[in-house]
């Protein structure tokens, strides 16, 4: 079964592939766009010269010598004060060592008789794509055959390749696409590559760097979209235009499928195989959370009649729709987050008769969905918590059966083989518990077998774990997960860290993070994890609850939580930190300009600031759905009210914040965090600034480089919380 919407991937476990739209993730992803301002936006003027609106639009070029020279004074005052804090060489070098372990999982990828895995650690920085059987592969220590060393290659091509995806040929997964990124931004260099021989295929399939989507439909033809020049890109920076590229000819010459509009997202072709079938998809994304689909028949294209803002999936000749909007079909109104199935030639014909593999009740919602050779499986959170269903079909329908998973997880399900075999994986783990993959069979009684587990990473023993909720402005109760000693003192001297995200549909699942276990929980203090609106947690109406004018809703969530914890006698506003990524980072901004009285620190990583003009730069027009469209007049003054760069006040004193990005993140652009900090210095205010060079949206490029920024984040909060080394 493949998923017609990628994007949603990039909120997953760090899918391997780079999806062909994605939202501003949280987490763990080159032409760098917008290198340059747009031509009506001038450097800054001299004194004598009419005040510009925006004093601060130069530090959008991102590669220009004096931005460069600015980022690296910056650069240079963060790292000597954090480098010279006690303990802080200690931390980076042990989260080298946790991410660079080679006892950690090999996450698995199954192509015909093979397991492959890239992996990365000390001895290859870059990474290597290996491969083994499945009985190697469940060995303690298994013999990998090397396919691929990036490091090598990246060496011999003087190039800094970092790992994007391979897209490999069914059934015989003899020929790959690989997506490779110069420094780890989304734009990538697409070349074909043998698994037999185990080179590049001279002459092969191969796109210059862009944002590129392709995809395999034979042997010798491809669908493409990538940058073909002036007006082949979305306002987003994404393919306007699907081609199908033929072996051995020009891509200049590729036939023209499909072509979107400018103000589109994203356009897309591929082949979907099918238990025996072929099906050719055309996608056209007119924004992030809505899609048009089309089935191609030679150079016929039929529209699938569907809820424009249903997620679209076939599996084994059926049609699944998961809503995010109430649907009447056949008399019936099925309700926002239900997944829904019917044999595929029967909708094509007009037939409306739906089964339920999901309905949502008040407290729970559709995390994931997977297909197998006959049977189905649904990942489903209950107030934030994972189970597992598997779905068997029978005469009357399909039977649900749940999975024996632990309480208080986060489970990702993925298929072995979809094509050949009812087995699947599950990763499962918790706040304390690291993570075990389970090899287990959808229609077999025998029990799952645990084929890995990862090891502690840190000390959890005396820790607990507790799930609360807060009362939000508007009464609205949201919960939170609390992780902290046991029997913890409610005298409010805790170090406290608070981590939020709030958008895209994304859940903020108990989960094991080794980087927070290993810098914050060990050492003393309380992390807590915020599930606000704008999320997944609850299903779409708990992410439609805080879209565009309704942002405030998330920020006022977060600012419910934080109460509660000062009011619950956990920690005090001196001792509470707060950090968060991208989207997150938005938040982190918005806490600091609307509750500097909240907070005794901020990390803010990765940031979206300048609401004002988050749509011209990079991919930011993709997000109007979430956040609004600064061009009309009252979705501006809505994203006016909350854009954190446009509410900096002198005679404020804001909590202290350590802000980083990254020069090459080609998804949300590093000037809004440079222009942000670069206000706030104006204003007075005591901060730190990093960029890293390389790393994307990731922020870092390898492990080396996460380890680092991991170090810096956990120093500043330790320093600013007064949470001490150990």
């Amino acid at each position: 079964m493949r998923t017609l919407a990628p994007f949603l991937g990039a909120l997953l476990l760090g899918a391997c592939a780079t999806p062909n739209a994605p939202p501003p993730t949280p987490t763990p992803a080159a032409t760098v766009a917008n290198e340059t301002p747009a031509k009506t936006e001038a450097p800054p003027m001299s004194k004598s010269e009419p005040k510009v609106e925006d004093p601060y639009l130069w530090l959008e070029e991102v590669l220009g010598d004096k931005p460069l020279a600015w980022v690296a004074e910056r650069n240079a005052k963060s790292k000597a004060e954090l480098e010279a804090v006690p303990g802080f060489g200690a931390l980076r070098d042990r989260l080298r060592r946790i991410y660079d372990s080679k006892e950690k999982i090999p996450m698995p990828q199954v192509r015909g008789k093979y397991v492959y895995n890239f992996w990365r650690d000390d001895k290859n920085p870059r990474g290597i794509y290996r491969r083994a059987t499945l009985a190697e592969f469940k060995k303690p220590a298994p013999e990998w055959e090397l396919v691929l060393d990036l490091d090598a290659l990246a060496k011999a091509e003087n190039e800094n390749w970092v790992w994007h995806a391979a897209d490999c040929l069914y059934p015989k997964y003899e020929r790959c696409l690989l997506h490779l990124s110069r420094g780890g931004a989304d734009a990538s260099v697409v070349r074909e590559f043998d698994t037999v021989k185990k080179q590049m295929v001279e002459g092969g399939f191969t796109l210059p760097e862009a944002k590129s989507d392709i995809y395999w439909k034979d042997l010798d033809t491809v669908y493409v979209g990538t940058d073909f020049g002036p007006g082949s890109l979305t306002d987003s920076g994404y393919p306007r235009i699907v081609k199908e590229w033929k072996r051995g000819t020009k891509l200049e010459d590729a036939k023209t499928l499909f072509e979107g509009q400018k103000a589109d997202m994203s356009v897309s072709g591929e082949r979907q195989f099918d238990h025996g079938k072929e099906y050719d998809w055309i996608s056209r994304r007119p924004s992030m959370f809505t899609e048009e689909l089309y089935i191609r028949n030679g150079d016929k294209y039929e529209k699938i009649d569907k809820p424009e803002d249903a997620e679209t999936s076939v599996w084994d000749s059926h049609l699944l729709l998961r809503l995010r909007s109430a649907w009447t079909a056949a008399g019936k109104t099925w309700p926002a987050g239900s997944l829904l199935i019917a044999p595929l030639a029967e909708y094509r014909a007009g037939k409306r008769e739906m089964t339920a593999l999901f309905e949502p009740k008040p407290n729970t919602s559709l995390e994931s969905y997977m297909g197998l050779k006959t049977a189905f499986m649904t990942v489903e959170l209950e107030d934030v918590k994972s189970s597992v269903f598997v779905h068997t079909r029978t005469k009357n329908g399909f039977v649900r059966t749940k999975l024996d998973t632990s309480p208080m997880s986060s489970v990702w399900a993925f298929a072995y083989d979809e094509h050949t075999s009812d087995d699947y994986w599950l990763w499962e783990s918790s706040f304390t518990a690291p993570a075990t993959l389970v090899l287990g069979n959808a229609t077999k009684k025998a029990p799952a077998e645990a084929v890995k587990k990862n090891p502690a990473f840190f000390e959890a023993a005396g820790l607990d774990v507790v799930q609360r909720f807060a009362t939000s402005k508007d009464g609205t109760k949201v919960p939170y997960f609390q992780i902290a000693k046991k029997n913890l003192p409610l005298d409010g001297t805790a170090p406290t860290l608070l981590e939020g995200y709030g958008g895209f549909e994304a859940s903020m699942t108990p989960y094991y993070q080794a980087s927070t276990g290993a810098g914050w929980l060990e050492r003393g203090g309380v992390y807590v994890v915020a599930n606000i609106r704008g999320g997944g947690e609850y299903g779409p109406a708990w992410h439609k609850a805080a879209l565009k004018e309704n942002r405030q809703r998330a920020y006022d969530d977060f600012i419910a939580i934080a109460e509660d914890l000062i009011a619950r006698k956990v920690t005090t506003a001196a001792k509470l930190g707060i950090i968060g990524g991208s989207n997150g980072g938005l938040l982190m901004g918005v806490m600091m300009t609307q509750r500097p009285d909240l907070f005794g620190a901020i990390v803010c990583q990765v940031p979206l600031l300048d609401m004002m003009r988050y749509h011209k730069l990079l991919a930011g027009a993709s997000w109007m759905e979430e956040y609004g469209d600064p061009d009309k007049p009252e979705e501006r003054a809505a994203l006016a009210r909350f854009s954190p760069y446009q509410n900096l006040k002198s005679g404020t004193r804001y909590p202290r914040t350590l802000f980083t990005t990254s020069t090459r993140d080609d998804r949300v652009h590093p000037g809004h965090a440079r222009k942000m900090v670069a206000r706030l210095l104006e204003l007075g205010q005591d901060l730190l600034y990093y960029e890293n060079t390389e790393g994307g949206h990731g922020g870092a490029a390898n492990n080396e480089q996460r380890a680092y920024m991991d170090a810096l984040a956990f120093t500043f909060l330790g320093k600013q919380l007064g949470l001490l080394a150990k």
